[in-house]
């Protein structure tokens, strides 16, 4: 059986906790598959809102496995809060949770490096979570990480201080004051060791080969957006793991020829946390607009996103190294209201005319090409049907679906499960 995927097309933030929950009902297994705790999926149902940070958005449905990839990077700490705060729905999550054994371990002084990091740099900061996820991909890489495997083995507290001991001596290379009480840091890590070596671990990548022989329908879960990819996102900010398809299969150890659909989530505009080139990013009334009434503040930071027009070089663009099969529009409704609407179809490129995400998009070099649309005002927030989306919307759905060729499946229109229109079923 084929796993099918769901990715972010943008900069993160694009909604993929929701379609994850909404999908979850056709899949035996979700898998996450990359990231950390830098990401925030959120969920609304029941007039309940729920934000996920490390556990796969499929949690809330008690007959569906939920995994966590070798890809992930796990914060015991920050991992034990989400569990506490599941607890009053009675799940068994000893039974619906599995964790991978090569996924690797965050530590409290990878956090306390990925402070320093980012205050050495000044104005040239990144946008840093300042989770410690950029220095556990780098222990990874350099070989010297921990992995979730350590915790079962004797010995794992001594690599655990022969690594936090070189942490200590690299953070003052930084030159900077960072503030830290490492023995209270500590005796939180440890407590939330012990209730994650509770759960149960496994051989992630056996596992999933055989559901796959089984017949079980996967679906792969990914964190933050392609534009934020470590090797195809607005480097250099960006995250530091691989958000594209190609992520899924050495975040979970799947094939490639084993992917099947590949499914893409992009808001109805664009919105971005931290630093970076944004060429769409509106300074006036309409991105203030877009941003108060889409609530777009970061699940995981808090930060106020930035927010500006759809641009459709980078979408895609995103489409294309992704593979992506069938889109899904989030946040239509925030739209509403707009009497007019712009869609970025092209760049000014050092004066000359692209339709490409060239390799710089920084704003001295690009000014965007808008093609405008006429807006609509009717609330889609209490819509359930495709027959009753306006018709200035499905003009804009078309126009996308035409310029993208790739049909768009869902279109959300609110925060919560049931605000979801199907299309093209």
């Amino acid at each position: 059986m084929a796993v099918d995927l769901l990715l972010g097309l943008q900069w993160g933030d694009e909604g993929k906790g929701k379609i994850v929950d909404v999908l979850t009902k056709n899949y035996d297994i979700i898998a996450r598959f990359q990231g950390g705790p830098n990401a925030g999926h959120t969920l609304e149902f029941d007039g309940i809102k729920h934000v996920l940070h490390t556990i796969p958005s499929g949690i809330f449905h008690k007959n569906v496995m939920n995994i966590v990839g070798n890809g992930v990077v796990i914060d015991p700490v920050i991992f034990k809060k989400e569990l506490d705060a599941l607890k009053k729905f009675k799940l068994d999550i000893k039974s619906i949770l599995l964790i991978s054994r090569k996924a690797h371990l965050i530590l409290p002084t990878h956090r306390l490096l990925d402070a320093a990091s980012e205050a050495s740099k000044g104005k040239a900061k990144i946008g840093s979570t300042l989770k410690g996820i950029g220095p556990t991909y780098m222990d990874k890489t350099g070989r010297n990480g921990m992995r979730i495997g350590d915790l079962e083995m004797k010995d794992w507290k001594k690599k655990y201080r022969s690594l936090a001991n070189k942490h200590e001596s690299m953070i003052g290379f930084y030159n900077v004051n960072v503030q830290y009480d490492l023995k209270e840091l500590e005796d939180d890590f440890f407590a939330a060791v012990e209730e994650l070596i509770e759960l149960t671990f496994i051989d992630s990548e056996e596992y999933l080969y055989q559901a796959q022989k089984e017949g079980k329908k996967i679906l792969a879960e990914g964190a933050q957006g392609s534009l934020l990819d470590i090797d195809f996102g607005t480097y250099p900010y960006v995250t530091s793991s691989n958000t594209t398809a190609a992520g899924a299969c050495t975040g979970l150890g799947i094939a490639p020829s084993q992917i099947g659909e590949v499914k893409g989530i992009f808001k109805a505009y664009t919105t971005r946390v931290g630093s970076g080139s944004f060429p769409t990013e509106l300074f006036d009334a309409d991105g203030e607009t877009m941003g108060r009434v889409g609530n777009e503040f970061g699940a995981t930071t808090g930060r106020s996103r930035r927010c500006g027009w759809l641009d459709l070089v980078a979408l895609k663009y995103a489409v294309q190294i992704n593979g992506v099969t069938e889109l899904n529009m989030m946040k239509g409704d925030v739209l509403s209201g707009f009497k007019k609407l712009k869609i970025c179809t092209a760049y000014k490129y050092r004066g000359e005319t692209i339709s490409h995400l060239p390799y710089n998009i920084e704003k001295e070099n690009i000014t965007p090409i808008y093609t405008e649309m006429e807006g609509w005002n009717e609330d889609l927030t209490k819509m359930s049907e495709v027959d009753q989306l306006p018709k200035a919307l499905m003009t804009y759905i078309d126009f996308l679906e035409k310029e993208l060729e790739v049909p768009i499946k869902i279109v959300s229109v609110g925060p919560d499960r049931t605000q979801t229109i199907f299309r093209n079923s």
